[in-house]
């Protein structure tokens, strides 16, 4: 699905299988040249289209034509959960963001699922706004917590602490999870039992700036809208470089796990992530290491978060800086670790033509991506490996948690 160019683009949902002459129909704000929507097909997403408007205005029978030409027919297969009120804690780890984590607690506890605690992580906090949006929740299930250490990390493994459910989530402070997200999560963990992690989709909320376009093309933070799994015993056949694609399995802004096997594996390593000085590369590892150790996780787009996309061109590149630098510290992870090492050898020159791929799709997303050069990029990539080495030496000076990426009797092989 192509996005509008660089006029706005409003941003809405519909359900395909809603009846009536009228019942599609778009009346929006007349600057919007085009909608960006969110086609979901029994209360599940099914896929993003674009309809352009006119006078922001668009017909039922328009939309309708605009699913059908660029998502097909409606199959009128999914899969059926079981519906599961099985308690879960949401983790969201914070600083200095008082007015995004609001928004996104409000989505939180506005969900439809009955037994819902949020930990609201207030890492390091620079004054107590953060403090106070908690508390303005309190009665709703929100618990705050301070913690002195900065880092994503450091809060996602503090959150995990707290958490006394089986299953725990995470989502950011930037973040809108749907109303159904929670009961879909517990749904899907119900329905299988081996299951030790679960993704789903991050969605632009706001497509208003040259960069929050840009970064919705370029980014790309969703899998697609089929439910998909991943394990050592069954690989899949369009990842060359698995399990080592970042991204493959889902980003930190939307995940949930089985407290008891994110905890068995070491939690997440607090040399890695935002608030650390390799800024990014924590999810990845975290997941990587949940498929290393022979656990099976998994994608499903009806656990689907909105996300507010960096606005500025600055926020943007910084971005993108942090992403660079964070795949650079995982890169270095892997090779650090013999057996990945190892592993991700036989890798390496369908890696390179990855990363050729992601350098193409960035330099195609439009004006608003000031990602600079090649070598930037690359330079960015071997700031974030010095910054691992020396991040987790300073880490492991102050107690904090470094976990190794493949087990000590792990029975990886360098094979696929």
């Amino acid at each position: 699905m192509e996005l509008p160019g660089r006029a706005p683009a409003w941003v809405g949902r519909v359900e395909r299988r809603t009846d009536g002459p009228d019942a599609l129909d778009l009346s929006v704000d007349p600057r919007y040249l085009a909608a960006r929507l969110l086609v979901t097909a029994g209360g599940v997403p099914a896929g993003l289209i674009s309809v352009g408007l006119t006078g922001g205005r668009a017909t039922t029978s328009t939309v309708r034509a605009a699913i059908e030409a660029q998502l097909g027919p409606d199959t009128g297969e999914e899969q059926a959960l079981p519906r599961s009120v099985e308690p879960l804690t949401v983790v969201i780890a914070t600083r200095g963001r008082a007015e995004s984590l609001r928004t996104s607690i409000a989505a939180v506890v506005a969900g439809d699922h009955p037994a819902v605690t949020v930990v609201v992580v207030d890492n390091d906090p620079p004054d107590e706004s953060t403090r106070l949006v908690a508390e303005e929740f309190a009665d709703r299930g929100v618990i705050y917590v301070r913690e002195r250490r900065r880092g994503l990390s450091v809060g996602r493994n503090r959150g995990l602490r707290e958490a006394v459910t089986r299953l725990v989530a995470f989502t950011d402070d930037d973040t809108e999870v749907d109303r159904q997200w929670a009961s879909r999560i517990a749904a899907v963990f119900a329905a299988e039992p081996d299951l030790a992690c679960l993704s789903g989709p991050v969605i632009g909320a706001v497509l208003e700036t040259e960069e929050q376009l840009a970064a919705e093309r370029a980014l790309v933070w969703n899998r697609g809208f089929e439910a998909r799994r991943y394990s050592l015993a069954d690989p899949p056949a369009d990842s060359a470089i698995f399990p080592f694609s970042p991204g493959l399995f889902g980003i930190g802004a939307n995940f949930a796990v089985r407290a008891d096997v994110a905890r068995a594996v070491g939690g997440f390593d607090e040399a890695l992530g935002a608030g650390a000085p390799t800024r990014g590369g924590e999810d990845c590892e975290f997941m990587v290491r949940l498929v290393l150790a022979g656990h099976r996780v998994g994608y499903d787009p009806g656990a689907f978060v909105w996300h507010h996309h960096r606005s500025s061109p600055e926020e943007l590149r910084s971005q993108l800086r942090g992403y660079s630098m964070g795949l650079g510290a995982f890169l270095t992870k892997i090779a650090l670790d013999p057996r990945a090492g190892a592993m991700a050898a036989k890798r390496i020159p369908a890696a390179f033509a990855q990363f050729r791929q992601i350098g193409a799709r960035e330099s195609t997303a439009g004006e608003g991506v000031a990602a600079g050069s090649l070598g930037e990029r690359l330079a960015w990539i071997v700031d974030g490996g010095s910054a691992y080495v020396r991040g987790r030496r300073a880490t492991r000076r102050v107690g904090g948690r470094v976990p190794r990426l493949s087990p000590v009797n792990s029975h990886v092989t360098s094979d696929r």
